[in-house]
């Protein structure tokens, strides 16, 4: 070996011209036994899991190679003949091994253009077994790519022998790799097309057959210019082999090439499909073996929706003046966030995105990072409340206070504004997220009776028994805070999330289903309901008011913002119709973000921008939530804090809200003017 690696170039290549000659010739083929298997067979393909949406449509694959297989029969003509014209044009004469091609390679490379000649029944056998064969030869000396060659061509003849020219096409365009993880036609097909493929049109067809000869090199949607041109020659040769006409070359030559967006799934959902995964393999079904279908909650237009928010919001942040902090565009550091959406009614996920770009951080946010929710805790502090039977309409002081804490320090909750508003009403405290007021309400119930109400409401962090916990100074999860606001949306009832509805193994038996899981009951239904209500002041004129450019008025939405010390983390959670979700902003290293980057400012309008395009997408019609029964309303002037007038103006009337035994002496003296569950009480 040392002796020919130290020969001259053109002895090397007339001593490889001979050896090649030798080992193609059939005589000498009848030695050449494997010694570890049988390379010829064609084994079954690792096939990917398969995780649909709850339309049905594909959302995501699983696995350690991305392929379902797929009949070459379902296939139009040209998609096998696309890739036998640039890969073997004599595929349909040869035995398996291409003597005209060997000695055409052997001609180039004594001219020094050297060029491989490898059969697709050889390329199969490479793919198929490379164990047995390895085809990547490149630190290989000269002697064993010859012996490679030796077996690799005794295998592709032994493979010929078995199989049908049908069936090995066939194979081949299954194994073979696309880039990106991809095997095979149906997964090329999907991820860069987004369709079957069975639908592959001509010059679709012409572009994955340019792939194989180098995948990064020939990547549609990071090359697209190159690829296009590898495609025509493509096209070229199949009109020279007679495969198309002149008048079909022409007209796919002249095709744009145009790829699917999001890898061609209806949604970019990595984030979710690895919650998926990690869940099924913790219920111990072995989804990276492939084969598995898995039906789950996601809904394409919610998950659509709530990417682009982010992205968009993100991006018109970092586009500011004056924005001193890292942009995306480093790589490294940039602001980050954080978006889920749930059916309230089942806990059913709709949407998980955990970061801004999947492929620059797969670390997800939503589920793995925990972050204080700042003020967005307020919304229990306040149920607490009203389930004590404190009303809205009840005076609490915004002034300075100073609590005494066991290690003998004060603690002197304040707010941005470094502001007191003196009396304000329990509705008016919330809309305006005055710290202090929660800070009194939570030494008022007791903190363990809030941390009681956020244990019920399915909160499971721990929560620290201080002062500033009642404004959000215990970290949570973002899924978890999101799904206790079901609360809110089911009138007391919270809901677990729900990522699966069944898996189904390769045979088609379900292996693994997941019901609807609520919890216990968290809060009565007139609780709920008040302060749900009382969260919708935030949105309609206190701290989310944002949410209102893209929401429109008709369509009733109850929130809270929340924002941490010097604006590291910023929060909105909202409930809708339907709809209960939640936007976390900031950085992974918690770094202050800016006075203009509060949860109202940066995390509502992203709730909002999503929440709007869905409800468009859905064709949403304006509704309200009408009071059960036990609750008493009455309109009131917001001004005086008194039963409306006549005289009254529009603009200070709303409707007031209370539990029934809890609304003011003079509706208990009069209830002509008051309404219990939305009925007039006589």
């Amino acid at each position: 070996m040392v002796i020919f690696e130290s020969m001259p170039l053109a002895a090397r290549r007339i001593a490889l011209t001979s050896a090649f000659l030798l080992l193609a010739t059939p005589v000498l083929r009848a030695g050449a036994q494997s010694s570890s298997g049988d390379p010829w067979r064609i084994d079954p393909l690792p096939q990917a899991s398969l995780v649909f949406a709850n339309d049905g449509t594909l959302v995501g694959e699983i696995g350690r190679e991305l392929r379902t297989s797929i009949s070459i029969r379902t296939l139009p003509k040209y998609v096998g003949q696309a890739f036998v014209a640039v890969e073997d044009q004599r595929f349909y004469q040869h035995n398996g091994v291409d003597l005209i091609g060997i000695a055409g390679a052997i001609k180039d490379d004594i001219m020094g253009d050297r060029r491989g000649a490898s059969t697709i029944t050889q390329q199969l056998v490479g793919n198929m077994h490379p164990d047995i064969i390895n085809r990547n030869d490149s630190d290989q000396s000269a002697l064993a790519r010859l012996e490679r060659k030796r077996r690799e061509q005794q295998a592709a003849r032994e493979m010929e022998k078995h199989y049908n020219k049908e069936q090995i096409l066939e194979a081949y365009l299954n194994v073979i790799s696309f880039g990106h993880g991809y095997y095979g036609i149906e997964s090329a097909a999907q991820h860069y097309f987004g369709k079957s493929a069975s639908k592959l049109t001509l010059p679709e067809a012409a572009t994955l057959a340019a792939m194989p000869k180098g995948p990064g090199i020939y990547d549609p949607v990071l090359h697209p210019a190159r690829t296009v041109e590898r495609r025509n020659t493509v096209l070229a040769l199949m009109q020279q082999q007679h495969y198309i006409t002149q008048s079909e070359f022409n007209s796919a030559r002249a095709t744009p090439l145009v790829t699917a967006p999001n890898w061609g799934m209806p949604a970019p959902a990595q984030y979710f499909v690895d919650v998926v995964r990690i869940q099924a393999t913790r219920a111990g079904i072995p989804v990276m073996s492939g084969g598995y279908r898995i039906y789950t909650s996601i809904d394409p237009l919610m998950q659509t929706a709530a990417t682009d928010a982010l992205r968009a919001e993100a991006d018109a942040i970092e586009a500011r003046q004056g924005y001193r902090h890292p942009t995306i565009a480093s790589g490294k550091d940039y602001l980050q966030g954080a978006v889920v959406a749930l059916d309230p009614n089942t806990g059913d996920v709709r949407a998980l995105v955990g970061g801004r770009d999947y492929a620059r951080s797969s670390y997800d946010r939503a589920i793995d990072g925990m972050r204080q929710p700042g003020s967005s805790f307020k919304p229990i502090v306040y149920a607490t409340a009203v389930a004590d039977s404190l009303a809205p309409t009840t005076m609490l002081a915004d002034t300075a206070i100073s609590i005494l804490l066991p290690n003998g320090r004060y603690y002197r909750p304040d707010d941005d504004d470094h502001r007191y508003l003196g009396m304000i009403t329990m509705r008016e405290a919330l809309a305006k997220s005055r710290n202090i007021v929660a800070v009194e309400l939570g030494q008022k119930l007791g903190m363990d009776s809030v941390i009681a109400t956020a244990r019920r409401m399915g909160i499971t962090s721990p929560i620290a028994p201080v002062p500033a916990s009642a404004i959000g100074a215990s970290a949570v999860q973002p899924l978890n805070l999101v799904s206790a606001y079901t609360t809110f949306a089911n009138l007391g009832t919270p809901v677990t999330p729900r990522f699966i509805y069944r898996v189904e193994d390769p045979s088609g038996k379900v292996v693994m289903s997941q019901p609807v899981h609520a919890l216990p009951p968290a809060l009565d239904p007139r609780v709920t309901f008040v302060t749900r209500d009382m969260m919708r002041d935030v949105v309609d004129r206190g701290t989310a008011t944002a949410v209102r450019r893209y929401v429109p008025s008709g369509i009733p939405v109850a929130g809270k913002t929340g924002t941490t010390n010097d604006n590291t983390d910023a929060w909105f959670i909202g409930v809708a119709p339907g709809i209960v979700a939640g936007v976390w902003m900031g950085f992974d290293r918690p770094t202050p973000m800016g006075s203009a980057s509060a949860g109202g400012a940066i995390a509502a309008p992203v709730w909002g921008r999503m929440v709007s395009a869905y409800l468009n997408a859905r064709g949403a019609r304006e509704t309200d939530w009408m009071p059960p029964i036990g609750v008493i309303s009455a309109e009131l002037d917001r001004a005086t804090g008194q039963m409306a007038s006549p005289l009254t103006p529009p603009n200070r009337r709303y409707t007031e809200y209370w539990v029934e035994g809890t609304e003011p002496d003079s509706l208990k003296l009069d209830p002509w003017t008051a309404f219990k569950g939305g009925a007039l009480v006589f």
